[in-house]
């Protein structure tokens, strides 16, 4: 996670951007091609540290992100995300004093964010005496999203406080400066992946990628931060990402693969991945990136950089300070239009900022508490575009759609990014066959608590048109079922 979103503009951006809060009302026209296709869907998923850390005990919260079940929360029905991705933070800290050296903590980091490190004195090489009762809520939340049939990655903010230079894992001095000890380089990969090894031994988790960083080029990790995070240079990035291959190939673990680098933004993450050597990219199975970077960025060039090298590409974190979702959704949906990754991952599903969670909580008291906006707005699609479907696209960028050959669903995803409202008509005629009856569809509003989520069975074809009033701001989902290419 940044600690500050980063949104970038301009010309080079200009193809991938969508303007919110325009008050054009000029109705649209959004083409699906089914002839197209940008991979199957793996899936959504969140990152489970921090809101793990605090709440990862709780069947209710796994149920209500990990399935698809309605979930009652303080008296209000909410309707499961069905995610399928779960990102375990491996992390960095301990309180133990070895030699006489301990963690330095940040004076700015709160508790529930120090994730509690298994591997806590580097004089015990031996892991099966390592501190494996540590980090107890978030094992307890992998295990339940695991048993619930989700993915699992491995990822790091920061390695262990002992391999860092000042012993501090959320920084160097510095921000821009490496933090790794260099006799640690390996030991770092190692670590990883021998907790690999361990969850899937001990825990019966196996992760299917590990990601040794965490935007590690970003210059925004400093002894002072409000969190784990460790700067990593390419250079070093290329040095780690080697040595991790060989550390998992050495445990048996050939079948493990690398994901890298999750970088903040589209451009960090090309700049980084160009920056890789021939061999570096060969143990590179999957490129992450995260999407702070709003409505800018060549999301397109990031995704032809994927395609020409062969790679998996995901959108591994993604989070805003817009409360209402509406710059979710339409990000989004630039994603889909523009990168094409095939998963799709929110940051913190929980948050003591109100506006960045699907529900908040108080980060002294550690209640959960309101439910807000953004999870009905996810809704519209996690529930909907599911994992196996086809990808393919939409005309413009304020639309998802994938669907479904075995089932003959179709799922189109409309955002009206307008603050007036306007018809959205789906050219569905390069479909073969549509239905003739009524067409489900769902919708919540982003400028009002009164259409969240709400389904409705009142929308017919025109043709093979799909024509839909859309108020400001509002998203809807459509299903159609029996369709055939």
């Amino acid at each position: 996670m940044v600690t500050r979103r980063t949104v970038l503009s301009g010309a080079a951006a200009a193809v991938a951007a969508t303007a919110l809060g325009t008050s054009a009302s000029a109705d649209q026209t959004i083409t699906v091609d089914p002839s197209t296709s940008y991979g199957t869907w793996e899936g959504w998923g969140t990152s489970l540290a921090w809101w793990a850390n605090v709440f990862g005990d709780r069947d209710d919260f796994a149920d209500l992100w990990f399935t698809t079940k309605s979930v009652t929360y303080n008296g209000t029905t909410l309707p499961g995300l069905g995610m399928n991705i779960a990102r375990y933070n491996l992390g960095a800290c301990s309180w133990n004093s070895v030699n006489g050296e301990s963690m330095v903590a940040s004076p700015n980091i709160p508790r529930f964010k120090q994730i509690e490190t298994f591997w806590q004195d580097w004089r015990n090489t031996d892991p099966g005496s390592w501190q494996w009762g540590a980090d107890a809520k978030q094992r307890a939340s992998l295990v339940k999203a695991a048993a619930r049939g989700a993915i699992t990655e491995l990822f790091s903010n920061s390695p262990a406080w002992w391999m860092c230079i000042n012993h501090n894992p959320s920084g160097a001095a510095s921000a821009s400066s490496n933090n790794l000890q260099s006799w640690n380089y390996r030991t770092h990969a190692s670590y990883m992946a021998e907790v690999v090894r361990q969850f899937r031994d001990r825990w019966g988790i196996g992760f299917r990628t590990v990601d040794p960083f965490n935007e590690p080029a970003s210059d925004y990790w400093s002894a002072t931060g409000k969190q784990e995070g460790c700067h990593f240079a390419p250079s070093l990035q290329r040095t780690v990402l080697q040595y991790l291959r060989e550390e998992l190939n050495n445990r048996g673990l050939s079948g493990t693969r690398i994901s890298a680098s999750d970088e903040t933004s589209y451009d960090a993450a090309r700049s980084t991945w160009n920056s890789f050597d021939t061999t570096t990219k060969s143990v590179v199975n999957q490129i992450n990136v995260h999407g702070y970077q709003g409505s800018g960025g060549r999301r397109d060039l990031l995704y032809s950089d994927a395609r020409t090298a062969g790679k998996t590409l995901w959108n591994s974190e993604y989070g805003d300070k817009d409360g209402t979702g509406l710059s979710m959704a339409s990000n989004l949906c630039l994603d889909w239009r523009w990168l094409h990754p095939t998963a799709w991952c929110y940051w913190q599903v929980m948050d003591p900022t109100p506006v960045w969670a699907l529900i908040a909580y108080d980060g002294t008291t550690l209640q959960a508490g309101a439910v807000q906006n953004k999870l009905y707005v996810l809704a519209q699609f996690t529930r909907h575009i599911r994992p196996g479907m086809r990808i393919i696209s939409a005309s413009t960028g304020n639309a998802a759609v994938a669907y479904d050959p075995a089932a003959r669903r179709l799922v189109l995803v409309g955002v009206n990014t307008a603050t007036a409202s306007q018809t959205i008509t789906f050219d569905l005629t390069r479909f073969a066959t549509l239905p003739t009856g009524l067409i489900t569809r769902w919708s919540t509003s982003t400028t009002s608590g009164s259409d969240r989520y709400v389904q409705r069975t009142d929308v017919r074809l025109d043709g093979k048109l799909l024509r839909a009033s859309f108020a400001a701001g509002q998203v809807q989902t459509f299903q159609l079922d029996g369709v055939s290419v």
